[in-house]
């Protein structure tokens, strides 16, 4: 349903004057249905990134956002004309009796953003950040609390407008690695260690049935969804970490997504795996746009061919089948692992942005804000870092 059907003010009648691209007024929809179609169109833009797909947002909404009481509040910008320039996807929550809004899809996107309309968001002011701030306070439904979180500053050499709004660098980085366009295989992983990695793979190739394989049909995404949910318990749990996989609803989200089809022939998550006839070795899982791999889980078999670094044979793999495709980067998702670095050795830049809507929601968004700081500079000692490690180990014994 359309919660809020218009609003109009002066502030937006005035920049109507001075430019005809201006946000003119605005819709909140709490209808993935009803909002189908506007998100569709912008999709088209691709001034998003693939995480903002309806099909990959739509599938977590209804596996997870409703098991934990997340309504949809999709807030639509619109220009005189009632064309659409932007659209938020967000889900409203309440947190200690604050009405917060956030992006939809938790934990499991690496990056949030809008959707925008390509041109708007290359002429976006912070004017007009300002006027689209104060029009979401303006709606008809509470919200006090804007908590927009792990935002790219950046996405295919243009500027976030978000970006232009007050923010703080996120609490975790993000591992890049950037592909050159005609770049040799070297450029990309060295000769070196493409050598230490073909001799621990001549190991695997012993094996009957060895093989790299994207998941293109049903059939290759369920066999190797079933081993990861198989052996990503088990590997949690000789790590002493909670399994993040038996929350409600994610492993339905995840098999989901994984075999949605998209237009271009890809899934709304792309599936990557290492096999023999007796097992999958290794997975590897993520969303693509034409542009980028973004990866979003992964895990290797408890066997004894862990010992020959199926992963980093298989990240090798992927790396070389998005750059022979003409993408231009990959990311390995949030956090600082060591085998990131292996790969990647740049950072996205993500930040985050708490705007306060209402005078409840000023003290949380400046409790939310310092929450992060404190997050980000315990990350970024390692002595700290190594004792919140410690002590979540024991907590999950």
């Amino acid at each position: 349903m359309t919660m809020a059907a218009l609003i109009e003010s002066p502030t937006a009648k005035s920049q109507l004057r001075s430019g005809e691209r201006r946000i003119a007024h605005l819709e909140i929809l709490q209808d993935l249905r009803e909002a189908e179609p506007i998100w569709r169109n912008l999709e088209v833009s691709q001034f998003s990134t693939p995480y903002q797909r309806f099909d990959f947002l739509s599938a977590w909404q209804r596996h997870v956002g409703t098991d934990k009481q997340l309504p949809p509040s999709i807030i639509v910008a619109f220009d005189a004309q009632r064309q659409p320039l932007l659209l938020l996807p967000l889900v409203l929550g309440t947190e200690s009796g604050v009405r917060v809004a956030r992006f939809m899809g938790g934990k499991h996107t690496t990056f949030n953003m809008a959707l925008w309309q390509q041109d708007f968001a290359a002429s976006a002011t912070r004017a007009d950040l300002d006027a689209l701030v104060r029009g979401i306070g303006e709606l008809p439904i509470r919200i006090d609390v804007l908590a927009f979180t792990r935002q790219p500053r950046h996405w295919r050499d243009l500027q976030n407008p978000m970006a232009l709004l007050p923010s703080q660098p996120s609490a975790n980085g993000c591992p890049l690695m950037i592909f050159s366009p005609g770049a040799p295989p070297s450029a990309r992983i060295s000769n070196s260690f493409r050598r230490r990695l073909k001799g621990k793979e001549r190991k695997l190739e012993t094996l009957p049935g060895y093989r790299y394989c994207m998941a293109s049909t049903d059939t290759e995404i369920k066999r190797i969804c079933d081993a990861f949910f198989a052996i990503k318990p088990l590997r949690m749990a000789a790590q002493k970490l909670p399994n993040v996989f038996a929350e409600t609803g994610v492993e339905s989200f995840l098999r989901a997504a994984c075999l949605t089809p998209l237009t271009d022939g890809g899934r709304a998550i792309e599936v990557h795996g290492l096999e023999c006839d007796a097992e999958v070795i290794a997975i590897f899982a993520g969303v693509a746009d034409g542009h980028r791999f973004s990866m979003m889980f992964n895990t290797y078999t408890m066997s004894e061919s862990a010992r020959y670094s199926p992963g980093l044979i298989l990240m090798r793999d992927i790396i070389d089948h998005y750059a022979g495709r003409g993408y231009t980067s990959l990311d390995l998702g949030i956090g600082s692992d060591d085998y990131k670095r292996l790969f990647c050795k740049s950072d996205e830049p993500i930040f985050d942005s708490y705007l306060p809507l209402t005078t409840r929601g000023r003290m949380a968004a400046i409790g939310m804000s310092s929450l992060a700081r404190a997050k980000r500079f315990v990350k970024q000692t390692p002595a700290l870092k190594r004792s919140a490690e410690m002590l979540r180990g024991i907590m999950h014994r």
